[in-house]
């Protein structure tokens, strides 16, 4: 585990690398680091002053305490306190400098709801209390005052002090105090937790201990601050994501409660969990270097309700076009429009369903956004090849990168750049020069989505992109937070006709990836990637996945503070915060530096993004992919889990990535199915297309100069994923109504475990099963070389869980523990009664051809006899959503009924009706008639009746009924 450096005087977790300082570099920060103590010990506090009851709320000033300490930076001494009781499941708590200085997320970049008009503070669930000297305050519920807090802040409640240092070595580790600490450069603020809490959340992360957080002594630190780094474990990536959901369980009276907090904040920081040494109490921290405290705090009660209370505040998911729930293929490397056309040939000469095809950064001319090569690429060629796709009701997706080329020079035509620089719309030095970076086509700019003719740009190039020829469906936003290879600004100076100046980091085009897959026996095997010879397995790993990569801390320097950096270092993977990305110098429109809005920047291109293709293809829902990822993004794009690795232990990460960004309100998430980085192999590239079937977002994706891995390479690849294919396109209306629920109401479409069954304590750390909506169980297999795998059924007994493949029900143990079975090829899903779940019959090559197909309906009916289910069906592409029908399931004992609501016309029929649990019949009816004894037939062994070929129109109410 990671051992965190725990103090509130501790300033470098990680520390920032040294390197010299150029003038165009920001330093007003930190001139000098050592004017700071750079320890919290003695910092005042906080007083409360007189407090004055608003219509909503409250708000009250807040005076520094005492001298000022200047940790960090300077103490600011007048703070003011806003109350306000949003909803009755929603508490903002806002706490800010009186003369509003500090940095704010801006309302154009993350929208809010209005403000409440009258007082809800004697409804609300959530109670605000408070002590005025020392100024703390702490969060209760109205329906449970006796229970601990939710939040609590009081110095009382916290771990006692001093606490040792972690490292007797270094003083700075220990904790000597938890003081509200408010300076123009560091904000921190401690609240106690209940001894090993569960929490959930805290992103972007691939988290060790799972998808619950480790709130263990060694704890976990969560950085914000977007980097462009291949998916690296224990350590910052390409999102920030400052929302937690927490878990309470009460073993006396076998309930649970979950609630959720949020800090609104774009500022750097580390949010600390811990339990210090002999404590029975954890805790979290906030350590930010900038921007203010403001805090949203959600009463849940269940975890799923956490979930829609936070959409409800940032900003509901976008709706999907039903296309996109298909199969994606990418590859660095597919070359030339030829070699891509042979992709999508291959495909279907397997007849594995693709939906959408992809071209990454091969596409480009000189690897410059929107431009197609013209030899490789010519654009006649390339709309031929996409509407040739669109003839096929397939669909095109191509990569934009976040850098804009810099033309070289003035015979250099590149209209994207010029028109930028005519319409002042990149990013800027503090002196007003331009702001240059270093990407794949050499120096780059970045576009400031601050300045006022930034949106109209973006478009205009868009427009003209899709007008030459890149007849794009949908947008991949890549490099976005924001990635530069160069440290710092090359300078307004520097020569950038030398193209051949070495920029590029290892792995960069042309590179082969020669080591050998995970697990592989050359010896055995050769160089095919192949892993099964003669019908025998050739792994040479154990089932335990034994030589899965170790993870990497990404320690760096910490013994220099930086003139260039504030003096708290947050604990950034890079060490400084500059490196890979933007300097915290750059400047934007309105004056805004980097420092204060990078974790923005992907949100803000998303935003554009969605906007110009909605622009571009009107009435059509926007599709876009985007990998950086702030609060609100899933309002505009969804999310791949980054640059993987072709190992079996990412197979496994990937799914606590799936969960995380439901919390997050992107659910349309999926990970590089295979794996992008090295050579994946027979087996993980089977047990992980199948794995992927079952996520939102389902794309194989790997790099340029690995192993080929489209699925058609292997015929057992191939097997699994046409057989795991079929069964998510016949699961189709049923991800699509959980999707709708999404746009509608926040509810996250993939669950862990416990958010449907919170009481369930032996749940709460399970990550390697999930379910689908409320009715659909996964276990897939995580480790190399086994032919069965372990898993709980849910319920404890009191739920029938039945295999969706076979319809037979599944028994385990009292504690709910059973061993699957699971052959190569096969993936355990299975149904949880009481559910019923309109289906697709006949599962085709795309979706539209699957959608243009009967329907069939699969009822898993309780030991009482009843179920419930519903599907929204619209048309899957109108943008905003049109017309549409609602159905509705009811079953009780003998007796199915179908209720219609909404103008949409269902043109499928409903075929068939499979209803699970049920004695065997005399009679059947459909709408009141009798139906021959050849309309339906009965198992035993299922407890199975099927109704055959009812052909039911969808758009009437009707009854099923036997006896």
């Amino acid at each position: 585990m990671l051992s965190l450096a725990l103090a509130p005087a501790l300033f470098l977790l990680s520390g920032a690398l040294g390197r010299e300082t150029s003038n165009l570099e920001r330093n007003v920060l930190a001139p000098n680091a050592s004017a700071h103590s750079l320890n919290v010990s003695s910092c005042p506090g906080y007083t409360l002053g007189s407090v004055k009851e608003t219509k909503t709320g409250l708000t009250a000033a807040l005076s520094l305490a005492g001298p000022a300490c200047n940790a960090f930076g300077q103490d600011i001494a007048n703070l003011t306190i806003d109350v306000t009781y949003e909803t009755t499941s929603r508490l903002h708590v806002k706490i800010y400098d009186t003369d509003q200085q500090q940095f704010s997320v801006p309302e154009s970049v993350v929208s809010l709801p209005a403000a409440p008009t009258s007082s809800l503070a004697n409804s609300s669930d959530l109670v605000f209390n408070h002590d005025a000297s020392p100024f703390a305050f702490w969060i209760t519920r109205r329906s449970d005052p006796d229970a601990a807090p939710l939040f609590d802040t009081r110095i009382a409640s916290l771990p006692a002090t001093p606490i040792p240092p972690v490292d007797a070595s270094v003083n700075r580790t220990a904790l000597d105090g938890f003081p509200l600490v408010f300076e123009d450069q560091y904000l921190q603020l401690t609240s106690a937790l209940p001894k090993d809490a569960n929490v959930y959340g805290l992103g972007e992360v691939i988290a060790s201990s799972g998808f619950r957080r480790d709130v263990s002594q060694n704890g976990s630190i969560q950085t914000l601050w977007a980097r462009d780094v291949g998916d690296p474990i224990d350590a910052n990536e390409y999102g920030s994501h400052p929302i937690y959901l927490e878990h309470r369980f009460n073993s006396t009276t076998n309930t649970s409660q979950s609630h959720g907090v949020f800090i609104l904040s774009s500022a750097g920081a580390d949010i600390l969990l811990l339990t210090p040494p002999n404590s029975n109490v954890s805790l979290v921290e906030y350590r930010m270097i900038g921007g203010i405290l403001d805090f949203y705090f959600f009463s849940g009660p269940d975890p799923k309700s956490v979930t829609e209370q936070y959409g409800a505040l940032i900003g509901l998911p976008t709706w999907q076009p039903a296309w996109a729930f298909g199969f994606h293929l990418c590859r660095w490397g597919y070359s030339t429009v030829n070699e891509t056309q042979a992709q999508v040939d291959a495909m279907r000469a397997a007849n594995i369903p693709l939906e959408v095809m992809w071209n990454d950064i091969d596409l480009y001319h000189a690897y410059r956004d929107f431009t197609s090569d013209p030899v490789s690429f010519p654009g006649d060629e390339m709309r031929a090849f996409i509407q040739n796709l669109t003839a096929h009701n397939q669909h095109y997706v191509p990569i934009v990168d976040a850098a804009v080329a810099k033309a070289v020079n003035s015979t250099d035509i590149y209209d994207p750049y010029t028109r930028g620089t005519e319409q002042k719309v990149f990013i800027n030095n503090p002196d007003g020069s331009e702001y240059v970076g270093q990407v794949w086509p050499g120096y780059t700019v970045f576009p400031d989505w601050f300045a006022n003719n930034t949106q109209k740009w973006w478009t205009e190039a868009l427009t003209n992109w899709s007008k030459g020829g890149v007849e794009f469906a949908g947008i991949w936003l890549d490099m976005n937070e924001a990635s530069s290879f160069c440290d710092g600004s090359c300078g307004s100076t520097a020569d950038i006709s030398n193209t051949s100046t070495p920029f590029l980091l290892p792995g960069t085009p042309g590179n082969m990836v020669t080591a050998y897959p995970e697990c592989y026996n050359v010896n055995a095997s050769g160089p095919t990637g192949n892993m099964t010879v003669n019908g025998t397995s050739t792994s040479a790993c154990g089932s335990d996945g034994s030589a899965s990569v170790k993870r990497g801390l990404g320690a760096a320097n910490d013994s220099d503070a930086n003139l260039n950096a504030p003096p708290y270092a947050i604990n950034n993977g890079f060490g400084e915060l500059s490196f890979n990305t933007l300097a915290t110098n750059a400047t934007h429109a309105p004056g805004y530096v980097e420092l204060d809005v990078h974790n923005m920047w992907g949100l803000m291109e998303e935003k554009a993004t969605h906007l110009a293709v909605q622009e571009i293809l009107p009435g059509k829902r926007p599709f876009l992919i985007s990998r950086s990822t702030f609060p609100s993004s899933g309002k505009w794009t969804g999310h791949w889990l980054g640059d993987n690795y072709s190992k079996w232990q990412y197979l496994a990460l990937s799914i606590q990535g799936v969960l995380q960004f439901q919390l997050f309100q992107i659910p349309f998430v999926g990970a590089d199915t295979c794996g992008f980085n090295g050579n994946t192999d027979e087996e993980l590239c089977n047990r992980w297309m199948q794995l992927s079937a079952f996520t939102p977002f389902y794309r194989n994706h790997n790099t340029k100069g690995a192993l080929s891995q489209e699925p058609y390479r292997w015929d057992s690849v191939a097997n699994a994923s046409r057989t795991a294919i079929g069964v998510r396109y016949s699961l189709l209306p049923y991800w699509y109504t959980l999707f709708a629920n999404s746009s509608t109401l926040g509810t996250p479409p993939v669950r862990a475990l416990f958010f449907e069954f919170p009481n369930e304590p032996e749940l709460f750390s399970i990550d390697k099963q999930f379910l689908i909506g409320s009715d659909i169980l996964v276990t897939p297999v995580v480790t190399p070389n086994v032919t069965t795998v372990d898993g709980m059924l849910p319920g404890r007994g009191s739920v029938t869980w039945r295999d969706w493949y076979t319809h037979d029900v599944v028994n385990s143990t009292a504690d709910g523990q059973v061993t699957f079975p699971a052959p190569l090829g096969h993936i355990n899903a299975h149904i949880r009664d009481s559910s019923a779940i309109l289906t697709h019959a006949k599962p085709a090559y795309t979706i539209e051809e699957t959608r243009q197909g009967p329907y069939s309906l699969l009822v898993s009916q309780a030991s009482d006899g009843h179920a419930f289910g519903t599907a929204y069906i619209d048309d899957g592409v109108s943008n905003p959503p049109g017309p549409s029908k609602t159905l509705s399931f009811s079953v009780t004992t003998g007796q199915v009924k179908i209720a219609a609501k909404g103008a949409y016309d269902v043109k499928q029929k409903l075929q068939d009706i499979t209803i699970l649990g049920t004695k065997s019949p005399t009679e059947v009816k459909v709408g009141g008639k009798s139906l021959s004894k050849d309309g339906w037939e009965y198992i035993e062994a299922q407890e199975k009746l099927v109704v055959k070929n009812v052909n039911l129109d969808l758009n009437d109410d009707t009854t099923v009924s036997w006896k």
